[in-house]
């Protein structure tokens, strides 16, 4: 698209908000934010809002918190610049700081009015310009804790081939599988709390999603957010095509996923059925609720 427009991929990046925009779901506030990202690999994301009728607003999905679950469910281990529909709000640049080198991150914002006076329409400024007193991963972890886009495991294991290849109902080892896959790869440095959820639709397809945490704790995403997002990026369509859904996460812990996992499946998809598996660390006991 670059070479026919005779641009760079950068000059092209404003151009693909506004489809991006047509891609978010926000049943209430009818207020699309479409985001761009370009990943140090080259590659170029979107984004989206998200919102889910009947559950309180902090159930939302931003349009950048979107865009970076994208990143990461496609292994990007950076993202370098961003250009965005509207200005990001103090929620998404803080969750933006979980990316390493956070404050050098370029963020162009298309609207005529950002609401920032030396954004500028046509030039890319850092995010450290949108939040120049910023508090995140180093002012709570050591500088060798792996960020939100770089590769971590967390050890987590079922006991034994036969649990993985139990089937109940609908969901089956290829589901759960791959929630424990994103329970693994789950972003939470701050609680030690790691959750993954897998969502099943109606033709079998099985999307992933993993918890992520912010330094400020409230912009932290959801494991099933961030299993919507797989969802939508994967061409998901309706909600009411997810007929299944299991949650990995450990057991006994302080910062529990089930009970609002629950909730916001059964309001997008009330007929959809939910399971929960509770893990420990390396080859312990994993249990079914």
């Amino acid at each position: 698209m670059a070479k026919r427009s005779n641009l760079t991929v950068l000059q092209l990046l404003p151009s693909l908000v506004n489809p991006a925009q047509a891609l978010a779901r926000p049943p209430i506030s009818k207020f699309h934010v479409g985001a761009i990202g370009y990943g140090s690999s080259g590659r170029i994301f979107f984004g989206g809002n998200l919102e889910f009728p009947g559950l309180p607003l902090h159930y939302s999905v931003h349009a950048e918190q979107f865009l970076v679950t994208n990143l990461s469910i496609h292994n990007e281990s950076k993202l370098e610049y961003v250009a965005v529909s509207a200005a990001p709000c103090g929620h998404c640049r803080q969750f933006l700081q979980e990316i390493r080198g956070a404050p050098d991150i370029k963020i162009l914002i298309t609207s005529a009015e950002s609401g920032d006076d030396n954004s500028g329409l046509n030039r890319f400024d850092p995010l450290l310009h949108l939040l120049p007193h910023r508090f995140g991963p180093e002012d709570l972890l050591g500088g060798d804790v792996p960020l939100l886009l770089e590769h971590h495991h967390n050890g987590l294991s079922f006991l034994g081939e036969t649990e993985i290849l139990t089937n109940d109902f609908k969901l089956n080892a290829e589901l759960k599988v791959a929630a424990l896959e994103a329970a693994n790869k789950s972003y939470a440095p701050y609680s030690g709390c790691p959750s993954g959820v897998a969502i099943l639709d109606c033709d079998g397809n099985v999307y992933k999603g993993s918890y992520m945490e912010s330094a400020a704790y409230n912009p932290s995403m959801g494991p099933v957010q961030s299993a919507l997002v797989a969802y939508i990026v994967g061409g998901g369509a309706g909600y009411e095509k997810i007929v299944g859904a299991v949650l990995v996460e450990k057991d006994g812990v302080l910062v529990k996923q089930e009970h609002t996992a629950r909730l916001l499946l059964q309001a997008i998809s009330p007929k959809l059925e939910f399971r929960v598996f509770h893990c420990a660390s390396g080859l312990n006991a994993c249990k079914k609720s």
